[in-house]
């Protein structure tokens, strides 16, 4: 079973909007090495409070994990570029068997 992995820091969202729009190459990159650790699926968020939010889908969460330290020289100032000064809140969620899902079928 897939586990989602969310990342949250501080920084500013419209900065990582525009570093992702001024040099695609970078976040491409990066998205092209997730996909050869088998990430599902990847999408970023931003709050008006100054939040940025990384929801992805992964196989489990050792191929996340690699994929993270492997990644880490370009990440990291990608991060601090978008104005990130403490360490990513990593979390590995896991689905609850509820019998109530909605969509994901």
């Amino acid at each position: 079973m897939s586990v989602i992995v969310t990342i949250r820091v501080n920084g500013d969202p419209r900065k990582l909007e525009e570093l992702a729009g001024a040099d695609s190459d970078r976040f491409r990159s990066v998205s092209e090495a997730g996909k050869s650790h088998g990430v599902i699926a990847h999408r970023f968020y931003g709050s008006d409070d100054g939040a940025i939010l990384v929801i992805d889908e992964w196989p489990d969460a050792a191929s996340f994990h690699t994929f993270f330290e492997e990644q880490q020289p370009a990440i990291g100032p990608l991060m601090q570029e978008v104005g990130v000064t403490s360490p990513p809140e990593v979390t590995i969620w896991r689905k609850l068997e509820t019998h109530d899902e909605i969509g994901w079928e």
